[in-house]
This record gives structure tokens, sequence and C-alpha cells, in this order.
């Protein structure tokens, strides 16, 4: 991908980087093209464990009139690949430098490492093992971030993440939901992190379905065996947002802000118990419907399965359920997982069918067993079932299925009933 770096960077180069070093009181500054490099560093939120586990070290530049200069512009600045690598690792000697001196012994250092220099030189990074010998940081409190984006030379970003996981350091993909991000990358890599892009949830903030996708998104990455991380959290209702997804760690400005004042953010806190409060109380209010909707339906799901065993038809056995505007339809099923016959359908449903989906719109013999509902039903006969607000497979709207087993001449029985997730549907 790139030429071949000069002799003297594929060495340790830990005599070369040290006297750009400076200690600045209790912190350590570095010396680049003129500017003065600092650490600042953004803690990362744990929601279970509400407290600080983590912290990202971000760098900041100087210059002479101690004006902040972009770090678009600082990593602008080399004129070769060489002197990219020898920032990358002069950027990384200070993060680990200054977090070395911090009373906080437990929690990772997350550091960004440039995709340029992943793969460039040598795979095993050499240097980063010696700084961890000499600044006596253990690797397992390191998280090596790796910016998601397309690579020349896939084999060996792989071969170097693997190094740092057998140098005993936990390792990230960065930035994934943007651009070039794919799950391809999440099973040749198997990070034990992934960073969501804040993208993902600035649409989520903005689009209910947006939202879906996110916790779908979150729940499949943690099937891949792989920690979540969201950062990008500006605002309340985001907050609210990332704990709702499911994702384990938060980070973002609402809060707290990255800081060249080390030892302040070591001590920073926040409030989650508040936030979980607010969260469960929504919950419970709006987004857990399961509870309104067996009291409201209760009463309506006996009076029609007492018909059903009455022999009255479908038609008849579930007109006072199809005459509610949210009910969609309604279908019997078989011990087996088997409908037993048409599906029927509000009036309101009828006129509102969608003709691009009509090739799923009859589902007579179709097999259900593979859905949880069926499946509680079966196995609770009596007991009304609430599902969470999902896709339906005959029509491609969202909906909520309510389920309940029942015996009919000694053959259990599941009645079905979809209830329009939303209003515009």
């Amino acid at each position: 991908m790139s030429t071949s770096l000069p002799e003297k960077l594929a060495a340790p180069e830990l005599d070369l980087l040290s006297p750009m070093l400076n200690q600045d009181g209790t912190c350590w500054t570095a010396d680049f093209r003129g500017l003065k490099l600092k650490t600042a560093l953004q803690p990362i939120y744990s929601i279970s464990h509400k407290r600080i586990v983590g912290y990202e070290a971000l760098i900041r530049a100087f210059d002479t009139d101690n004006s902040a200069v972009l770090p678009l512009h600082l990593f602008q600045l080399p004129a070769s690949d060489a002197e990219n690598l020898l920032l990358d690792r002069l950027c990384r000697y200070l993060h680990i430098q200054n977090y070395s001196g911090i009373e906080d012994q437990l929690n990772w250092l997350f550091l960004n490492v440039s995709p340029r220099v992943v793969t460039s030189g040598s795979q095993a990074d050499s240097f980063f093992g010696q700084l961890l010998k000499r600044t006596g940081l253990p690797p397992h409190r390191i998280v090596m971030e790796i910016v998601e984006q397309p690579t020349d030379d896939a084999q060996r970003l792989k071969e170097t993440v693997a190094y740092y996981k057998k140098l005993g350091c936990l390792t990230a993909i960065d930035d994934f939901g943007a651009g070039h991000s794919n799950f391809e990358r999440i099973w040749n890599l198997s990070p034990d992190i992934v960073k969501l892009d804040r993208t993902l949830l600035t649409r989520a903030t903005e689009d209910h379905k947006a939202r879906q996708i996110l916790n779908g998104i979150v729940s499949l990455l943690h099937q891949s065996g792989c920690l979540v991380l969201l950062e990008g959290v500006e605002t309340r209702d985001q907050a609210l947002i990332a704990i709702d997804a499911g994702v384990d760690f938060v980070q973002g400005f609402y809060f707290q802000r990255p800081s060249i004042e080390l030892e302040q953010v070591a001590q920073a806190s926040t409030n989650l118990d508040e936030l979980l409060r607010e969260y469960k109380n929504r919950r419970r209010v709006t987004l857990d419907p399961t509870q309104q909707l067996t009291n409201f339906f209760g009463d309506l799901f006996k009076h029609t399965i007492d018909r059903l065993c009455q022999d009255s038809n479908m038609h008849q056995a579930c007109f006072e359920l199809l005459n509610h505007p949210a009910v969609s339809r309604c279908y019997l099923v078989d011990n087996k997982g088997i409908q037993l016959e048409d599906t029927v359908i509000s009036d309101s449903r009828a006129r509102a069918l969608d003709p691009r989906f009509r090739p799923l719109e009859s589902t007579t013999s179709a097999d259900w067993f593979r859905q949880q509902y069926l499946r509680q039903a079966l196995a609770q006969p009596e007991q009304l079932q609430v599902t969470a607000p999902y896709l339906c497979v005959s029509g491609a709207y969202m909906c909520v299925t309510l389920s309940q087993g029942f015996y009919y001449q000694g053959k259990l029985r599941v009645l079905c009933c979809d209830i329009l997730a939303n209003t515009e549907n």
C-alpha cells in the first residue's frame, strides 16, 4: 500500500521520540513542526455500571501564540509516510506517558491508530510493545481504536490487530455505521468493542424507523461477540435513545467534553441513576404497552375464543376485535403452527392494503411456528401474549401481535391478532 519506511522508523524509536516530549507540571507535552501537542481525555461510561470505565485520548495542538490548531490541520502536516508514522507514534507515546501519571489505575485508555500506519511497515508494531514496557502501563488497560475505512491491505490490517491482541490489548473498530462500514470487517477482525458512529444516533433522533435499525445493529453486534459503544451523545434524549438501544457504553458532550485538565477529567461523574429512572418511567408508560394492551384486549379475546369454541366461524367470532380501528387482522393456528383458515381482515385494513405486497397477502396454510408469539402461546395456554413491534411479513407493515392458546375439542389452538404499531399504517 505504501513505500518502504526508512530503517530508523522500523526500530522501536523510543530514543528518537523521547527528546520531543517535555514535562509541563504534572502533564507531558510534545513538540512537532513548531506546535505544542497536549493530551485531552474524554470519559467513557458504562450504562449498567453507572460510572466511568475508560477514556478516549485525543490530541490537541497549539501554536506559538497558544492558539488551538485543528487536529485535521495537524494531521495534514506530515509530508511522507515516514513522518505520518512518526506523528502517530508520538501521539501514542504522549498519551500513554500522561495516562501513566493519573491516579486511576483501573480503567481503559482508548487510543486511535491511523489505518495508514496500521498497514504500513512491519505488521508487528514493536514500538508499542517497547513503549508499554518503558511506561509500565499494562497492555490490558489499552483499547486500540482502528477507524472503519477501506484498506488496500486487509490481510496486514488483520495481522496487526492480531498483534495488539497478542500483546494483551483490547481492540475496537471506530466509526462503525459511517461510510464504508460493514459486518464483514467485524467478522474478519473480531474486535472486542465496536464504536458506533454518531450519524446513527442523529438519524435515530429524527426517525423512529432509524431508531429500530439502531437497536437491531446493537443486537447483531452483541450476537457477534462485541461490546458496543455509542459516541456523540449530545442531548438527554439521545442519552435515553442510547439506553433503549442496549449499548454497553456511551461517550459524548452530554456527559463530558474532552479536556486537557487530565486529573479533573478522571474525577468527573455523571448522574446515570437519574437517566435510568427516567428511562424506566418512559418505558413503563410509553414504550412498553404490554400491560395496557393486555388489559384492553383481554376481555375481547376471551369473548372471541368463547365464540370459536361454540363453533362460530372466524368472521363471526372476531367481529368485535375487527371493529377496533387499530386491529389489522385475525387468524387461527393449530398446535403445529399451521394456519387453519383464511385470515380475516378488518374493513379499514382491507381498504389500505398496498398492492405492491399482494403476493404476501394470502396466508392460508402458512407455518408460523418460527414466530416467538406462537411458541409462547402454545407453551402457556390461556395466557394472552403480546409482542414488541415488528415487521409483519404478510403486508410489510409494523405491528404488534396478540396471541392466546385455547383448547377446542381437546386440541390446542392459538388465536392471533395483529394490531397496527402506529397510526400511519
